[in-house]
């Protein structure tokens, strides 16, 4: 899935848990233009933390294996994703590192982040 150019490849850690030796993945193999699929990483939609005001927690790795913090187009395509699935309600907040982001639909999806 892709937002605005940004191309991630998103796994659905809502509805099934990865197992834990493979977490968190490397994107690196999969992620290579040319002997992979090709991303700019990876997007794991999570549940979130206990004590988080949040409906979905979004960890990011970048297609060299390493952390992400924050990616707008990122997040907008994890609202997406959620809200089209009935994950969450159409108006819900989403977790990164650096922000709770909330998402509306209204003829498209809205993003909306603050510093947590």
């Amino acid at each position: 899935m892709h937002g605005l150019g940004n191309d991630y490849i998103y796994v659905d850690c809502l509805s099934q848990s990865l197992d834990g030796s493979t977490c968190p993945p490397s994107p690196a193999p999969i992620s290579h233009r040319h002997r992979g699929v090709g991303s700019d990483g990876l997007i794991l939609i999570c549940p979130p933390d206990s004590g988080v005001d949040a409906d979905v927690r979004m960890e990011m790795y970048n297609a060299d294996g390493s952390r992400g913090e924050m990616c707008g187009n990122g997040i907008r395509c994890v609202a997406k994703y959620a809200i089209e699935r009935g994950l969450v309600n159409p108006q819900s907040a989403f977790r990164n590192p650096q922000f709770v982001s909330e998402a509306k639909v209204c003829q498209r999806i809205r993003i909306r982040s603050e510093p947590s």
